[in-house]
C-alpha cells in the first residue's frame, strides 16, 4: 500500500510540473519562483513554502482503530483532529536558516 513518503514524492513531482508549467521554462529560478508562490496540495491540505524553504500545512493527528472499526484491508488509522501550522511547525524566526532571516541556531 501507498505509504506517506509515497504521498509527499508524489505531491512535490506535482508541484514542481505545476511550477514549471506556470513559469513557462524549466530553469531554476523562475521554477523556485513559481513553487514559492503557488499553493501547495497535499491532498485537499492547502499549504505554503516558506522563505526556509519548508512546505508548511495542517498536519492530521491520527489514531489506530480498534479491529472491529476497520472495514476492508489497510484500514488502521482514524483522523482525530488536524494540528494548525502555527503548532506543527517551528517559527520562522527561529528557523536558524539564513534564507529566512532567522538566527536561532539549527538543533
Amino acid at each position: 500500500m501507498p505509504t506517506k513518503a509515497h504521498a509527499a514524492t508524489y505531491a512535490a513531482v506535482t508541484h514542481f510540473l505545476k511550477a514549471v508549467q506556470a513559469s513557462g521554462s524549466d530553469a531554476a529560478e523562475p521554477v523556485n519562483a513559481a513553487m514559492r508562490s503557488t499553493p501547495v496540495d497535499f491532498f485537499g491540505r492547502p499549504g505554503s513554502i516558506r522563505p526556509d524553504g519548508r512546505v508548511v500545512f495542517d498536519l492530521p493527528l491520527y489514531r489506530v482503530k480498534h479491529p472491529s472499526e476497520s472495514h476492508y484491508p489497510w484500514d488502521y488509522y482514524a483522523e482525530e483532529r488536524a494540528i494548525s501550522v502555527a503548532n506543527a511547525y517551528r517559527p520562522l524566526d527561529a528557523a536558524g536558516c539564513p534564507l529566512a532571516g532567522g538566527s536561532a541556531p539549527v538543533r
